[in-house]
């Protein structure tokens, strides 16, 4: 279907004006379709052409003021509306289809208790698959919805629900909002209510989650309440809608998603096994993060996708800053670094990289292929650096002018710097122009004999951006020295350091957006330094810049393998601890290692694990980290895998952790020592979603050619898969240790795969191309076949921005082998 343009977009919005959105769905039909009816209440500002969204399974009627339209002429998802000037009622009836890959209204089926569960995800342009509309971020409405649905169903939606005779609820009528937020959740939810100034919160979930619901409820409506304080200190704005629900949905393709009044969360935040405070502190930030949406983003919404870093980038920022001055998490920056600003860091050195706001986008899928950790934790990074310029006193009155100017309407970047420039006093045109409207992340370097600090834009994205940043030096893992600096050109002498100390590190309290370069003493001096330092932002910020280094080729791999089995064993930082490795097991030894090195150094990762397991407080969450670490890696299938996957000798805490078992099970069948029959054994001991998944995982890995042809088709073939399986399907497929079983594969992944746009929506399908990419084949054939597909013109824009990712690492992996070869035998 066609994607809205942003010339399409304008004029609309300049000829239609909608005063009210009436919606009545039908959830009572059966498990495949709903009925919607939906009256658009608008005012046409002349006599024109235009056209409403719907996209129907069956449109059955649709009239203007009574008068017959003719619903034949419906193409792709648009219907042909001609207005004069004046008020019109616009009334659409249709049949729609249930979703099953996270987008418009996904429809899915608890295998635990077979009951079904219904939610919305109308982001970016799904919400005509549900109601008809004009579907544009700056047409915005009230909307009054009722929902008919099964009698033992609740419904949550935007506004608080009362229900009527004949099991209709009537959802109150919401403040005006862009049709990408409009929620709907449906079906036997059970719930945790509270009440915070004045304000009622609920907590929903699947029925078969009500103990784990219970469990995590108190530090959730924790969280909630202390966001709420803080955001209400800050903004000068009260909380702007009705109720306030966070509803846990299953197959939720995000962590989440902002709809004012009614928050849709993944429910595998809420964690049915051990967890790890890393792993509370990423929940705790989706939910400060969300509620922070629902002033930069639901009461203030972007004109139109480009300005989508208005609502993301202040989100990202105000969640953090929320966390560590309102709640127990108060490391929550050092957290920030090495999962948000790594994935930022990521997005940048890909060629789809792109600038946080002024990004073209001159249509809606366009700005969606431009959703990504830029979007995200440059963003945030950039506000800081803001704050930096002008001050906190000066940033947080222009938000509030922000906000209270553009209230229930639609916000710009030359809005939101006009406000920001009333309460600084300053022109910051030039910032902008430098920080917000140019690509590129900048490098940091000292230069120890010249006593200078240098940066340097990369080539194909100039751009003069001053950094507000600080060096320090340490010596024995002490901090030894430490000075703040603000570099407006691209050298400046540094004092107040140490410059003799053995490491010196740029950019030490990750106040900037920019890659620190260690100089040869100071990168010599990490096998010693590293595993010493007390500051865990600064041991962050090393962790982050050598994971960059290596990918731009400059540091060796097996750096980090060292550094991980000296500094791994005594870190104490959960989010270190667990992203660091991660990132070596899956991609520094995985990819960039040659293969005849990756056993050896997989090895070294089990003996870091197996030490913090032995070292670690029974129980804790490092022991949970260094666990799953020795489960994912080890080699000891009789004195680990086996005896741990049948419940003998766990970790304490670990006792009857079924997703733990997962991962085992994984492994084993990985290896060829489970079989089908025993993962069906599995799976009817854990009857439940993550089971489902976790089942689908480990059949994917089984090594034989009939197991991999299974898998494949499967996950190429299967239409009633939903997101969720598809991706894990594609997480167990490509990895026996035989590559000869998945290699005939690489080459029908980019026959097969773009594909699957015939029936999987953008979103879901651009999650499975990056999980299924055969990035484990570092090869120039891999390279050859990848940079063919993406030749090709018949391409849907998500698959193309996954495997425009997918290669620029791949590429990365080829010049990092091809710069640090094997050494010779």
């Amino acid at each position: 279907m066609p994607s809205l343009t942003r010339d399409e977009a304008v004029a609309r919005a300049d000829l239609l004006t909608v005063s009210l959105m009436e919606v009545e769905l039908d959830l009572d039909r059966g498990a495949q379709t709903f009925g919607s009816v939906t009256r658009i209440h608008l005012t046409a500002s002349g006599d024109g052409q235009t056209f409403v969204d719907v996209k129907p399974e069956t449109l059955h009627r649709a009239t203007i003021d009574g008068a017959d339209l003719d619903v034949t002429s419906l193409r792709e998802g648009r219907l042909p509306l001609a207005v004069t000037a004046g008020e019109h009622v616009v009334e659409v009836e249709a049949t729609m289809a249930y979703s099953h890959d996270g987008e418009g209204l996904h429809r899915a089926t608890d295998p635990a208790d077979g009951e079904d569960y219904v939610f919305s995800h109308l982001f970016l342009d799904a919400a005509p698959a549900v109601f008809a509309c004009i579907d544009q971020p700056d047409v915005k409405a009230p909307y009054a919805v009722c929902v008919k649905a099964p009698p033992e169903w609740q419904v949550i939606g935007n506004g608080s629900g009362t229900i009527a005779d004949g099991g209709v609820w009537h959802l109150a009528q919401t403040r005006p909002l862009s049709t990408y937020f409009v929620a709907l959740c449906a079906g036997p939810y059970v719930s945790v209510t509270d009440e915070h100034d004045g304000i009622r919160l609920g907590l929903w979930a699947r029925r078969s989650l009500r103990q784990q619901l219970q469990e995590h409820a108190p530090e959730m409506l924790e969280v909630t309440r202390r966001s709420f304080d803080y955001f209400h200190s800050i903004f000068g704005i009260r909380y702007p809608f009705d109720d306030y629900d966070q509803v846990f949905v299953p197959e939720f393709n995000a962590g989440a998603m902002e709809n004012p009044g009614c928050v849709v969360v993944r429910d595998a935040y809420l964690f049915r096994g051990a967890v790890g405070r890393d792993e509370l502190l990423t929940r705790a930030n989706t939910i400060s993060h969300e509620m922070a949406h629902m002033w930069f983003g639901d009461l203030v919404s972007p004109q139109w996708w480009d300005d989508l870093w208005l609502n993301e980038s202040f989100a990202e920022y105000m969640a953090h800053r929320c966390l560590v001055e309102a709640t127990e998490y108060t490391e929550a920056w050092v957290d920030s670094t090495m999962s948000r600003k790594s994935w930022g860091y990521g997005a940048e050195r890909s060629p789809s990289t792109h600038p946080v706001a002024g990004s073209p986008a001159p249509d809606a899928k366009s700005a969606l292929a431009n959703f990504d950790g830029i979007s995200y934790a440059k963003g945030a990074a950039v506000i800081r650096q803001l704050i930096e310029f002008i001050g906190d006193d000066a940033f947080l009155e222009g938000i509030r002018d922000y906000l209270t100017e553009h209230s229930f309407g639609n916000g710009t970047l030359a809005g939101f710097l006009a406000a920001m420039s009333r309460a600084s006093g300053q022109d910051l045109a030039d910032w902008s122009a430098a920080w917000l409207e140019t690509s590129g992340v900048d490098t940091i370097a000292v230069d120890r004999a010249a006593g200078t600090v240098t940066r340097r834009a990369p080539a194909d994205h100039p751009a003069q951006r001053p950094h507000a940043l600080d060096i320090a030096t340490y010596s024995g893992g002490v901090e030894s020295s430490r000075t703040t600096l603000t570099l407006e050109a691209d050298s400046a002498p540094v004092a107040g350091v140490d410059l003799t100390a053995p490491l010196v590190l740029p950019n030490a309290g990750d106040r900037t957006w920019a890659t620190p370069l260690l100089d040869e003493q100071s990168l010599a001096a990490l096998r010693t330094e590293l595993a010493a330092m007390t500051d865990a932002q600064a041991r962050a910020v090393i962790w982050v810049g050598l994971r960059d280094g290596a990918a731009l080729g400059q540091v060796d791999p097996r750096l980090l393998v060292d550094l991980g089995e000296a500094a791994l064993v005594t870190e104490t930082n959960d989010s270190i601890f667990s992203r660091a490795g991660m990132h070596l097991t899956n991609r520094v030894i995985r990819v960039l290692l040659p293969e005849e090195e990756q056993d050896a150094a997989r090895a070294r990762m089990t003996a870091v694990g197996e030490q913090v397991l032995a070292t670690a407080e029974p129980g804790s969450s490092l022991a949970l980290h260094a666990a799953r670490l020795v489960a994912r890696t080890t080699d000891d299938v009789e004195g680990r895998l086996v005896p741990w996957a049948h419940g003998r000798d766990l970790p304490v805490g670990l006792e009857g952790d079924a997703d733990f078992r997962w991962i085992l099970i994984g492994q084993l069948t990985r290896r060829g020592i489970l079989t089908g029959d025993e993962v069906d054994e599995a799976l009817a001991q854990d009857r439940t979603m993550t089971g489902q998944l976790g089942a689908l995982t480990a059949r994917a890995a089984i090594p034989t050619e009939a197991g991999k042809a299974a898998a494949w088709a499967d996950l190429t073939t299967n239409r009633e898969r939903s997101n969720h399986e598809l991706v894990a399907i594609a997480a167990g497929f490509w990895g026996p240790a035989d590559r000869s079983l998945v290699e005939p594969y690489v080459e029908r992944y980019f026959a097969d795969i773009p594909p699957m746009s015939a029936w999987l929506g953008e979103d879901a399908l651009a999650r499975v191309a990056t999980m299924s990419y055969p990035s484990r084949f570092v090869s120039e054939r891999t390279l050859e076949l990848s940079r063919a597909t993406l030749a090709r013109t018949d391409i849907d824009q998500g698959v193309r921005r996954s495997i425009v990712d997918a290669q620029s690492e791949l590429e990365e992996a080829l010049a990092s082998r091809r710069a640090f070869p094997a050494a010779r035998p």
